[in-house]
């Protein structure tokens, strides 16, 4: 069975039944069938060998109200938080499940066929627990196909498959780039932009980044802590309009994962070594840039550490005040804040600049470019997730990945096909 290895907050909802609230240090997941729920006795190994090719996990996306599972095979659970101590998880209703986002508010699916079905208060104030089509709810019908989703703390985000960013749910900071006094929440997918390449945007974040095809980036939303990146001189309570970031790396923007007052962005240069680095603005509160104590930078900074100066990132995870970072050379590196144990390190001590996590022994030794992570608000997940080559008649097969749980970005080449 897939290895999923989980630490820091076990309430809100509860992971582990019988466990402490605080978990420091990494404990396995363990999943139970439909069979060994209506039968506690049955042989627990047998089970898990009979579906193991069920539960061979893709993505892993956790708020501090729910966590969702989502499996190879396109089917997914969760975990409610309740006010009763019966929290197993739970079927979701959705087949053909390609993503999973989870907000502080929301929970969106987006499927193979394009289609994103979500609930919340601010999508759904009639039912905040029924999923309902949103995509559906586009008024233009040549915009209806989803190709990505992207969860924030109030409000869903949807990329179409013709490069344009919509979003529903909550306004109140201006994290749909409009007006908030004009428009404080809407229920309807609102266009934000046009020839969007990719859309950024936190668990726990009132904030968003929208960038182009160009490579220009843009934002709006909540900013009293400068965590959009605009500078000192455009330090204001929330941007109401999608206002382009100016002082950026020169170099590929790869990913952007937002805290509740902060930013932390993945670049890639071809030209340097190592080829990927992590930059971060925002507030030093808790930690969360891993600049050390009382840094506050307005501007994307590069955070510098002898951890990962000689190695490649292949996959980062921001919760609301914490980060967790694997690196090529099989490191899992982490700080911010650490009251529940998120950081995995075995203690609650916070840490303001980036320090190494002993990692528990890995799958058969596999390649640590199978391993992700993932940040809940205040717990964290690394998870075994190999990926499955379709290229079969290739002779030399797929040769780099970097996967993790907004994109999937693969490359290969090959010598010759095979007759």
């Amino acid at each position: 069975m897939n290895k999923i290895l989980f630490f820091g907050q076990n309430d809100e909802p509860i992971i582990f039944q019988n466990k402490p609230n605080s978990i420091t240090k990494p404990i396995q997941i363990k999943f139970k069938n439909e069979k060994q729920n209506e039968n506690e006795n049955e042989n627990e190994n047998e089970n898990e060998n009979e579906n193991e090719n069920e539960k061979q996990i893709k993505q892993i996306s956790s708020s501090k109200f729910s966590t969702i599972f989502l499996f190879e095979n396109g089917k997914a659970i969760e975990y409610l938080n309740k006010n009763d101590s019966n929290q197993n998880p739970q079927k979701i209703q959705i087949e053909n499940i390609q993503k999973v986002t989870v907000g502080s508010h929301n929970e969106t699916i987006l499927t193979i066929e394009g289609n994103v079905f979500g609930k919340g208060g601010y999508i759904n104030s009639k039912n905040k627990n029924e999923f309902i089509n949103i995509s559906s709810l586009i008024e233009d019908i040549n915009d209806r196909i989803i190709q990505d989703i992207v969860s924030g703390s109030y409000t869903i985000y949807l990329l179409t498959s013709n490069q344009n960013a919509y979003g529903i749910g909550s306004n109140s900071d201006g994290e749909l780039g409009l007006d908030s006094e004009i428009l404080k929440n809407t229920e309807k997918p609102i266009l934000m932009m046009k020839n969007v390449s990719k859309i950024f945007s936190g668990t726990d974040s009132n904030f968003v980044f929208l960038l182009n095809s160009n490579q220009e980036l843009f934002g709006s939303g909540y900013n009293r802590y400068g965590q959009l990146g605009l500078g000192e001189s455009r330090i204001e309570r929330k941007i109401q309009k999608l206002t382009k970031i100016q002082n950026i790396p020169k170099s590929k923007i790869i990913d952007i994962q937002c805290g509740c007052w902060y930013s932390i962005m993945l670049i890639e240069n071809e030209n340097e070594n190592p080829k990927r680095k992590l930059y971060s603005c925002g507030d030093y509160g808790y930690n969360g840039l891993g600049k050390g104590e009382n840094v506050h930078t307005y501007e994307f900074t590069e955070i510098k550490s002898s951890l990962f100066e000689n190695d490649n990132i292949l996959d980062f995870s921001v919760g609301c005040f914490h980060t967790l970072i694997l690196t090529s050379n099989s490191k899992l590196i982490g700080f911010g804040q650490n009251l529940y144990g998120q950081l995995g390190a075995g203690d609650t001590i916070s840490q303001s600049i980036p320090i190494q996590i002993e990692l528990p022994k890995l799958r058969f030794n596999e390649d640590i470019s199978n391993y992700h992570v993932s940040c809940g608000e205040y717990n964290s997940f690394l998870y075994y997730s190999p990926f499955i080559s379709p290229f079969s008649n290739l002779e030399e097969d797929l040769i780099k990945l970097f996967r993790r749980k907004e994109f999937c970005d693969i490359s290969f080449k090959t010598r010759k096909w095979k007759k």
